[in-house]
């Protein structure tokens, strides 16, 4: 789950490669494209993005989202472009039919987030690390005083379901082992 920075989004695809399936925030993709609207304008096409966003099913959200974007083109280009790149990457949850098992945790950033926040209010004091060794030991501490107050994702239970649909999407047929 990425937020759209071209940084990450390259480091993520040189990392994994292949095995790369990317699902862009859809909370971010929405802020950005109603950011180039006037106000009254942004009211409408945030609820417009909110509800094919919310879509369960990845036919009926694409339909809808090339609908706004057509309407986009006629009032702000900007904003219509803004809404086609990485549009199919926005849609990656409903895709693989999991938006209404997972798509409450898995189409924003949010659980990423709040884990970064958390960890900043344990080190954002510290203004010198002696070594990387020394970083990594504190952000180590930082996850064990966080954890029991961190969140299930929703549904968590069927998270074996996301497993099955990237193994169909890569095409990774799984080997038993002893």
């Amino acid at each position: 789950i990425l937020d759209g920075s071209k940084g990450l989004n390259k480091a993520v695809r040189e990392t994994f490669g292949n095995y790369c399936v990317i699902q862009r925030c859809q909370w971010h993709k929405r802020e950005n494209v109603v950011s180039y609207l006037n106000q009254s304008d942004q009211v409408i096409y945030r609820a417009r993005l909110q509800s094919a966003y919310s879509e369960p099913l990845y036919e009926e959200a694409k339909r809808k989202l090339i609908a706004i974007s057509n309407d986009l083109n006629k009032i702000n280009r900007t904003a219509a472009n803004s809404l086609k790149e990485g549009f199919e990457e926005t849609l990656t949850i409903q895709r693989l039919g999991l938006a209404a098992e997972l798509g409450r945790s898995l189409s924003t950033t949010n659980c990423i987030e709040n884990l970064n926040s958390r960890i900043e209010t344990y080190l954002r004091k510290i203004k010198y690390w002696k070594s990387p060794e020394m970083l990594a030991r504190w952000v180590a501490m930082a996850f064990i005083e966080i954890e029991p107050r961190l969140r299930k994702i929703n549904n968590y239970q069927k998270l074996y379901l996301l497993r099955n649909a990237l193994k169909s999407e890569l095409k990774i047929e799984q080997t038993m082992v002893a």
